[in-house]
């Protein structure tokens, strides 16, 4: 389960959903890119406005929209949020402002 206490920085998108449904806020989160995410994202971190309530899978087109790059690795990325590991499929998560959400590919080694 992923939840916080934390409430700041949510706006009401502009589009989508009537206000007050949680899909039309948008919040601010933290994201960490590591590995080869940081290489192709070209940074290593930054705080991105995201739609508070959202799949594991529309937080990642909504991350790939800002770094098109990051689209080669799809398929072996991992995500934590909360530095809970998150599988790239339809659950639904639940952001709050703050959030961190890192962004995790395969670590080859020797």
């Amino acid at each position: 389960r992923l939840s916080s206490v934390r409430r700041r920085h949510c706006e009401p998108a502009a589009e989508g959903g009537p206000l007050g449904d949680g899909a039309s806020m948008r919040c601010q989160v933290s994201v960490l890119y590591f590995a080869r995410s940081a290489e192709l994202a070209g940074l290593r971190s930054e705080t991105l406005s995201v739609p508070r309530e959202l799949t594991a899978r529309q937080l990642w087109e909504e991350i790939v929209r800002v770094h098109p790059r990051l689209a080669v690795i799809r398929d072996q990325v991992v995500f934590a949020v909360q530095q809970e590991y998150v599988l790239l499929g339809d659950q639904l998560l639940v952001l709050q402002p703050g959030d961190e959400v890192a962004i995790i590919p395969p670590i080859s080694g020797g």
